[in-house]
């Protein structure tokens, strides 16, 4: 498989170097040539597999010769050892055998190592990059920014990983308390994987990634990789969840159409399931919800993009006023707004709506969700309002609620479980490393850590 530069078709890389690279010499995004479609037959075998070995048929169409079938296949399946689950609000499993007569389902993805639907993708990616550098001798340094979720998973995925530092760039009060524990408590002192707490916003991390990458001298130093999304091999196994969930409800519910909701921050995960409707996962349409950093809501009912500077919200992880997928949407479709709004519709909603709806889904069925699912499980429910045909609706639920233990323990007035792994993470000391949003102080901070 071949990649080009979202804004300059005549650059082109294998998936190798455009994993390690991350952007493209122009600074654009890297996206794949061709995007491979299936027929009716190839879609009934690939959702008769188990998800792992779905995800290792479907990568060898983005990968290229530096992998082999039997090396996709190990990957996967050291990758997704943990469940997929479609689950009704009252707990209830779908299978496809005995499907429960229930049209509102919940796509849990915090079944992973850090509990955030991130792990399907960073675990892909850190055992692709280590396959490719084992071949290569090749290291790296990997600067990543963090709303939440994408540090936890990356470190986790690179953690202990020969030739590989990592550097988590983070917002100083910008991710809760247990996401921050979880970032600076991986390894131990000599670990190869770093917390910056960067005193600013999570624009402000990203901005500072993004220079990091812009200056040539820096970038070849450090041998620099980044794991945010805009990497393709963040976005591409992203993909690999809808489509198979979607065969999943398909065989279930052959006669009814299939919706999925996301809350959405910097579209990554929006990408990944464009990509898997292009390949022909039977998904009609992708609601997106956002908080109050909205900018892709308003470019569907406006067909203006406007980025701003992000605001604190309840739902962090979505504080996102520039979101990096973006192009690679307006790519998939062409710019043609009217062929985007045809598979996406979106809503955005403030942070009392989303404590109202938490509360509301808990007292109703007993379901507890994260401030982020409720952004989503809120947009479908306001796209369920003008439908008068029954479909099946399922909202992408990406992260534990324990990981927002204040938030969620606030607003229903209750304590929630805390998972095993959090546990162990909040009993840890922290460390990280704390400083402006300037690219001279991160440079020598690199320095400091690689030479």
């Amino acid at each position: 498989m071949k990649y080009h530069s979202h804004s300059a078709d005549g650059q082109k890389a294998d998936f190798s170097e455009a994993l390690l690279a991350s952007l493209a010499p122009d600074g654009g995004l890297w996206m794949p040539d061709v995007i491979p479609e299936f027929n009716d037959e190839d879609l009934v075998r690939l959702g008769a597999m188990s998800y792992a070995d779905c995800a290792a048929e479907l990568a060898q169409y983005f990968v290229d010769e530096q992998f082999s079938d039997e090396d996709l296949e190990y990957i996967c399946s050291d990758a997704y050892n943990f469940p997929v689950p479609l689950k009704t609000a009252q707990g209830i499993i779908l299978d496809p055998a005995t499907p429960e007569k229930s049209e509102d389902y919940f796509l849990e993805l915090f079944h992973g190592p850090t509990l955030a639907f991130k792990d399907f993708a960073a675990r892909f990616m850190g055992r692709a990059a280590s396959h490719i550098m084992e071949n290569t001798g090749e290291t790296r340094t990997i600067l990543v920014a963090t709303s939440g979720d994408t540090g936890g998973a990356i470190g986790d995925a690179f953690l202990g990983q020969d030739g590989i530092k990592v550097f988590i760039l983070y917002p100083k009060g910008g991710v809760s308390t247990v996401q921050e524990q979880q970032l600076c408590t991986m390894g131990g002192e000599d670990s190869n994987v770093k917390a910056i707490c960067i005193d600013g916003t999570f624009d402000d991390c990203q901005r500072l990634v993004k220079q990091a990458f812009a200056n040539g001298d820096l970038s070849k130093k450090h041998n620099l990789m980044s794991a945010n999304s805009i990497n393709v091999g963040r976005v591409i196994p992203q993909s690999f969840y809808y489509f198979w969930t979607s065969l999943q409800l398909k065989g279930a519910f052959p006669n009814l159409p299939i919706v999925y909701s996301i809350p959405s921050g910097n579209l990554g995960n929006l990408t990944g399931g464009l990509i898997a409707r292009r390949m022909g996962a039977p998904i009609e349409r992708f609601i997106i919800g956002n908080n109050m950093n909205d900018p892709f809501v308003d470019y569907l009912i406006s067909g203006t993009y406007t980025p701003r500077a992000s605001v604190p919200t309840l739902s962090n992880a979505m504080d996102i006023g520039r979101p990096n997928n973006f192009p690679r949407i307006l790519n998939l479709f062409k710019g043609v707004h009217t062929d985007i709004q045809g598979a996406c519709w979106g809503a955005s909603f403030s942070d009392a709506e989303t404590e109202t709806h938490i509360k509301k889904i808990y007292n109703e069925t007993g379901y507890i969700m994260c401030p982020h699912t409720a952004v989503g499980h809120l947009a479908m429910t306001e796209f369920a309002n003008d439908i008068q045909t029954p479909f099946i609706r399922v909202t992408v639920a990406t992260a534990h609620p324990a990981k927002f233990q204040e938030s969620v323990e606030r607003i229903l007035d209750r304590k929630i479980p805390m998972p095993r792994a959090l546990q162990l993470a909040l009993e840890k000391p922290k460390r990280m490393h704390i400083m402006a949003p300037n690219l001279g102080e991160l440079a020598d901070y690199l320095s400091a850590h690689t030479d």
